[in-house]
């Protein structure tokens, strides 16, 4: 009874067999004895000896005395070149998780034959790599993948510079004389509108007071007050079309008779006044007052509307003159003001220090103080100090209550700064928006959270189109000797040949050694660079010092076990090996588990 006979190779032996009985005689025998005795012809291995054939899903030791398999010596582990496949995949799929869907079973399984190689010290050799030696540059491979490169953009000539920017300079011209037309327009149709009202009030005049409501009820307007309003606001806007900065002096005139007229019992001393017209005076310098405090607040609004109306149109002749130059300067000063400002706020948060790590948190209250907060705090601390000196005579004299104004004043300054510094972002932020379509304007951040960068995307280039095979390619097959690796807890290849010597229905010394003389290496995962010198250290390390070990590689590992099985289907002897259904039916499984091939070809 064979103790694994799961692991046989089962054959169609075609020779000397008529077609009509192709499928009522056969044979089955072991893949690793057929290729062992198919090289034990040509001498490549003796009569006594041992057989290693790592498979596709199994690895399997068989012993041969007398040029017979020794099966109750036999020794098998579940680990194959399907596992290294495997393996394999899995590693480059998290070094390379860009490209699974290029890393098919067929192309891995093309690496793993073309690229993997047993290493002679497993740990020396990924030491090499670790420390990145010239060496492990060396034994590096590389799988580039169908890439293409980017078209390069040629630098432009001068010809095609100086004729874009004689396209920049009409187009510039262009942009000025249609808005130069446009403020023409606007100051054409202002002045219409304000001859208009100007004549409308000259008619007024001539109107009587009963007939004003049904002389206006054709213009739209309802009194006289609305049209001096209309009036007022076209002349500011004319003023503002025009850039005139400043109120004409007639007007200020004409607006300081006005004010006289309006409040007559100003001027009159008070005693020549009556009690009513005392209250009527003070009521009248009140109103005064409002009124001129309104007017200037107003007047000094319009200047700066004007101002700033003024600085637009300068900006927008700049940005005219040459866009590019303007949207530069632009982002320049942008990003001035908001390292600004965040400085300004990172000061702010740490009071001008920091916790060592030169990060935000973790201070105390006197390091969040700035210079002024911390001036009044130590003002406050003398006075309290002072005061328990003796007796309490703060307050007498009037440089004391000078402390009393550097406490409760708000020195605030640098708070006021800041405001008009985040204005003045804003404002080129929006500038910037509608300037620059490409323009993005800063994320605000938290306290405690940094401002978000925006991700910069990079081009891709040739080594992103790279599949790089370094440690992998002695990592892998390093299973065929740990198969603790991948999760089989059984043993390695070096170790299953002293298990199956072990496993020998006798010991004796000299078999031991003139199987260790001849092993043969047979299988797929033969074909590994450095198997045979792999696999002789392993074996030397467990067995006594001295004694003969060779490894020898099989003619043609993949192919020899078929070579065999159809050398011995040529055989004289072959059809008494063979058995038909009939056998099968009539003496039953058991019997077909004994069923043993006679390996002499």
């Amino acid at each position: 009874m064979f103790p694994f006979h799961f692991m046989f190779l089962e054959c169609m032996l075609l020779s000397k067999i008529n077609m009509s009985f192709l499928y009522a005689i056969t044979a089955f025998g072991v893949d690793a004895a057929f290729s062992y005795k198919y090289n034990q012809q040509y001498g490549i291995c003796n009569k006594d000896g041992l057989a290693i054939c790592p498979g596709f899903s199994t690895t399997h030791v068989i012993p041969f005395v007398e040029g017979e398999p020794v099966y109750r010596g036999s020794c098998r582990t579940n680990i194959g070149g399907y596992h290294i496949t495997d393996y394999l995949k899995q590693l480059l799929s998290l070094k390379h998780p860009q490209h699974m869907t290029k890393l098919t079973w067929e192309k891995v399984e093309d690496l793993k034959m073309e690229h993997c190689y047993i290493a002679p010290d497993y740990f020396s050799e990924a030491q090499l790599f670790q420390k990145g030696t010239k060496e492990a540059e060396h034994k590096t491979r590389c799988w580039q993948l169908p890439w293409v490169p980017p078209p390069t953009e040629e630098p432009p000539s001068e010809e095609e510079i100086a004729r874009k920017a004689a396209i920049k300079e009409r187009q510039g011209q262009r942009l000025r004389e249609m808005a130069e037309a446009k403020r023409s327009s606007r100051i054409n149709e202002l002045e219409n509108q304000i001859h208009g009202l100007e004549f409308l009030l000259q008619q007024l005049e001539q109107v009587e007071e009963n007939d004003i409501a049904a002389f206006l009820s054709d213009t739209g307007y309802v009194s006289r007050q609305e049209i001096e309003s209309t009036l007022v606001k076209l002349t500011q806007s004319l003023r503002k079309a025009k850039g005139e900065r400043k109120v004409e002096q007639a007007e200020l005139e004409k607006t300081d008779a006005s004010m006289n007229e309006k409040y007559p019992l100003i001027h009159i001393p008070d005693n020549m006044l009556s009690l009513e017209q005392l209250k009527e005076k003070r009521r009248q310098i009140f109103l005064k007052t409002t009124t001129e405090g309104r007017q200037r607040a107003k007047q000094k609004r319009v200047e700066e509307e004007l101002e700033q109306e003024k600085k637009n149109q300068e900006e927008e002749e700049r940005r005219l003159e040459n866009p590019e130059l303007y949207v530069e300067q632009m982002r320049a000063k942008y990003k001035e003001l908001s390292e600004k400002i965040d400085q300004r706020k990172r000061l702010k948060t740490n009071g001008n220090h920091t916790n060592g790590n030169n990060t935000s948190g973790g201070v105390g209250r006197g390091e969040r103080l700035n210079a002024a907060q911390r001036e009044r705090m130590r003002l406050l601390t003398t006075a309290a100090f002072d005061r328990g000196k003796g007796e309490d005579t703060f307050g007498a004299k009037d440089e004391d209550w000078q402390l009393y104004k550097l406490m409760s004043r708000d020195n605030d300054d640098d708070d006021e700064e800041m405001d008009e510094n985040e204005a003045e972002l804003a404002r080129i932020s929006a500038r910037l928006q509608e300037v620059d379509p490409t323009f993005v304007p800063k994320q605000e951040s938290g306290p405690t959270q940094s401002a978000a960068e925006i991700p910069r995307v990079r081009p891709l280039t040739k080594e992103d189109f790279q599949i790089v095979l370094g440690v992998e390619r002695f990592r892998c097959p390093e299973i065929l000797f740990r198969p603790n690796w991948v999760g089989i807890d059984q043993v390695g290849l070096d170790e299953m040949t002293g298990v199956s010597i072990r496993r020998l229905p006798t010991k004796d010394e000299d078999l031991e050694q003139r199987l260790t003389s001849s092993i043969l290496m047979t299988g797929g995962c033969c074909l590994f660079p450095g198997m045979s010198e792999r696999l002789e250290a392993g074996i030397r390390m467990i067995r006594p010092c001295g004694a003969p070990i060779k490894v020898v590689r099989a003619l043609d590992p993949v192919l020899d076990a078929w070579r065999g099985a159809s050398v011995y289907a040529t055989k004289l002897q072959f059809p008494q090996q063979t058995f038909s259904r009939m056998d099968y039916y009539e003496k039953g499984e058991n019997w077909l588990r004994r069923y043993q091939l006679q390996y002499t070809l």
